[in-house]
């Protein structure tokens, strides 16, 4: 039987590829994000697809996502916590609380909930056991200029896996984390990086970027580990960007 993935933001960027990745590597997905036809076009008529609309900020969604799934196929073996956004740059006096808390919401809070609802479905399965993988952010190591909701909710999300990851160990749960640089999204292009992306130093610098598609078969890498092995943190740039010695 076919392991059960769940991936949040499913309907675009990392989220889309990732699941089109573990589609074709023989996984059953459920496709959760708020645009039904963005979900729809992820999945492209793949019958081992579950289209499952959803608010990962809302508690009541998110258990419900977890039992449309379970009610479709059983179980959940994966889950893939990449739903996120990025605030409007502005340094932390000029922060607008307004978007501090979505990034709280989405970068955060989501996570928290979605991990929740998969470790109850994980520890109540049979076999038990299962795997969680957050999507983090180089910028839960460094920091981008004028990011401060960003940085601090990507470093919080480091410190939940690790929780997680602890807390998981007596029910055969494994968490880890994908920190992802400079993969080609939209996210990507908003904050500059194909017309120059603020530096440390005040200047803009045209940054390299790497296939979406090639970040979308680390995580299903880390995925597709048996449960005797697990991969805590993976770190993965676009070559030559500026991470190690940034600023």
């Amino acid at each position: 039987m076919s392991s059960v993935a769940v991936v949040t933001g499913a309907g675009s960027g990392i989220g889309r590829a990732s699941a089109q990745a573990l589609l074709a590597a023989g996984f059953r997905v459920a496709l959760a994000g708020r645009r039904e036809a963005a979900l729809g076009e992820t999945a492209a008529g793949n019958t081992d697809a579950l289209v499952v609309p959803t608010d990962v900020t809302d508690p009541s969604k998110v258990d419900a996502l977890f039992a449309d799934v379970t009610a479709e196929w059983g179980r959940v073996d994966v889950l893939f916590n990449n739903a996120g956004v990025f605030p409007k740059a502005a340094a932390v006096d000029e922060l607008d609380l307004d978007e501090w808390n979505q990034a709280l919401a989405v970068n955060l809070t989501a996570v928290m909930l979605c991990s929740a609802a998969a470790v109850r479905t994980m520890k109540a399965q049979a076999p038990q056991g299962g795997r969680i993988i957050n999507n983090g952010s180089i910028s839960a190591h460094a920091p981008r200029p004028l990011s401060p909701a960003y940085t601090a909710t990507k470093h919080a999300v480091t410190g939940l896996t690790k929780s997680i990851d602890l807390d998981g160990r007596p029910f055969g749960i494994t968490c880890g984390q994908i920190d992802i640089g400079n993969a080609a999204t939209n996210l990507t292009q908003s904050i500059g990086l194909t017309e120059g992306a603020l530096q440390a130093d005040g200047s803009r610098l045209v940054e390299p970027s790497f296939s979406v598609q090639d970040a979308a078969r680390a995580v299903v890498l880390m995925a597709q580990l048996p449960p005797e092995a697990s991969i805590n943190s993976l770190t993965i740039t676009a070559s030559g960007m500026p991470y190690v010695g940034r600023g």
